[in-house]
């Protein structure tokens, strides 16, 4: 007679191993959620992984993309305080899974049809626009640096416009630095002077002109940035961002020439809000540290902004925003009691993806909350991207300068006042009182 042990030794010898994974049961599904959205035709992956035949031979390199955590980008540390409402990070199972169907073999299991991503109304994202504002063709050379360039576009509104979302179209990404599209109210100093219609280029303290006593908001305002890593989606199910009536829009346009001479058309889509809505979000972009410094051949500087909330508002999104010698960026609130909340750490910041974290819930920031943002920096000869170890290395438009941004989107009621968010006056990039105009 067996003895028990006997027994579950010919059991277990008996049982089948582990089905082996597949393409069609077990990959698929992960790439269809994470991965998609860039890797299809016409994106900004360089290919398109919509069926089994496109991504086999990617298999390798696949898994050696997800073990690494460089795909899907996603530069977040992981276990974050608070979850991110565009979070691409894959889970430790589903890297595991990619990971041995790639040992494997890479064997495709039942065929599937090749997908078919969603058809795009008019080409965008998001849905057919209620209007597009485009850029009327900026020549590109082959080589560079290129100023920061400019183009003013009246909107012609007669009515104060809600704008639940916006989308960039972008033409030649691989030129393209940034492009930031501001709201410039009626009687603005920003830029005041320059032509409608045609691309210039101010200097910087023309960029930053603005009349004694004028206010942030009523100056400018952002209504959406683009830069490598961008993907369009609305702000808030009941929010929106306002246009006042009679305002233009201000294209800041910065591209990087790489060798390739091109003309871009890049457009912006306008997605209006179908009735007023019970909240504005509201683009903060002054966390930042405007008298940066950074020491020759130093490979661990660090670089410290603040600033405080007079009134309570939440907290939508975050962007951080460095050139090649960043490294790292983290995020914290200081509540009036005392407490602190980590809101984003991304230990390795990658200058060719900036993502914008966006939070699953809007966080709640109580009147006296200090946001502090610190910046690590890595100027040695070591990092493979240094522009020049040797430089002391101050904020400027050029990525062979530096800069130290966290981007805020936050959430106020529909009729608050968003100067009224700031305890003091921000320190402005370039500004100078000019009187009058």
């Amino acid at each position: 007679m067996l003895t028990v042990a006997a027994m579950l030794a010919v059991i277990v010898a008996a049982a089948p191993s582990a089905a082996p994974k597949t393409f069609s049961r077990d990959v698929w599904p992960i790439l269809k959620t994470r991965c998609v959205n860039c890797h299809q035709a016409g994106e900004i992956a360089p290919m398109a992984f919509t069926s089994y035949k496109q991504t086999r031979p990617w298999a390798a390199a696949i898994r050696e993309a997800v073990l690494s955590r460089k795909m899907p980008p996603w530069h977040a540390a992981p276990n974050a305080a608070h979850a991110f409402r565009n979070d691409r990070s894959l889970s430790n199972a589903e890297i595991q899974t990619i990971a041995a169907w790639a040992e494997s073999g890479a064997p495709e299991g039942d065929p599937l049809p090749a997908y078919t991503p969603p058809p795009r109304q008019q080409g965008w994202v998001l849905g057919s626009p209620d209007k597009v504002v485009g850029i009327p063709g900026f020549p590109v050379p082959k080589t560079g640096p290129l100023p920061y360039s400019f183009l003013i576009v009246p909107l012609h509104f007669e009515h104060d416009t809600w704008v639940r979302a916006a989308e960039f179209r972008i033409e030649h990404r691989a030129v393209i630095h940034h492009i930031n599209a501001f709201i410039r109210s009626p009687g603005s100093s920003f830029l005041a002077g320059f032509p409608i219609g045609p691309i210039f280029v101010p200097t910087v303290a023309e960029r930053g002109k603005t009349r004694e006593g004028e206010r942030l908001f009523d100056r400018r305002q952002l209504l959406l940035g683009y830069e490598p890593g961008y993907f369009p989606m609305p702000w808030l199910e009941d929010g929106a961002k306002l246009i006042p009536a009679g305002s233009d829009l201000v294209f800041e346009m910065h591209y990087n020439p790489n060798g390739t001479e091109v003309t871009d058309h890049s457009e912006l889509a306008l997605y209006f809000a179908k009735a007023p809505p019970a909240e504005r979000v509201v683009a903060i972009d002054t966390l930042r540290d405007l008298d940066l410094q950074i020491p020759p051949r130093d490979r661990d500087y660090h670089s410290k902004a603040t600033m405080t909330l007079a009134r309570p508002a939440r907290l939508l999104s975050i962007q951080p925003h460095m050139h090649f010698r960043g490294k790292s960026m983290a995020i914290r609130a200081i509540y009036p009691d005392g407490t602190q909340s980590e809101l984003l750490n991304v230990p390795k910041y990658d200058f060719l993806w900036q993502t914008t974290y966006v939070l699953k819930q809007p966080l709640e920031l109580p009147a006296g909350t200090v946001l502090e943002s610190v910046a690590g920096y890595d100027n040695s000869p070591d990092n493979p991207f240094n522009p020049d170890p040797n430089d002391t290395v101050k904020w400027g438009d050029q990525t062979f300068n530096e800069m130290h941004i966290a981007f805020l989107e936050l959430v106020i009621e529909a009729k608050g006042d968003p100067d009224s968010l700031f305890q003091s006056q921000p320190k402005m990039i370039g500004t100078q009182t000019s009187g009058k105009h």
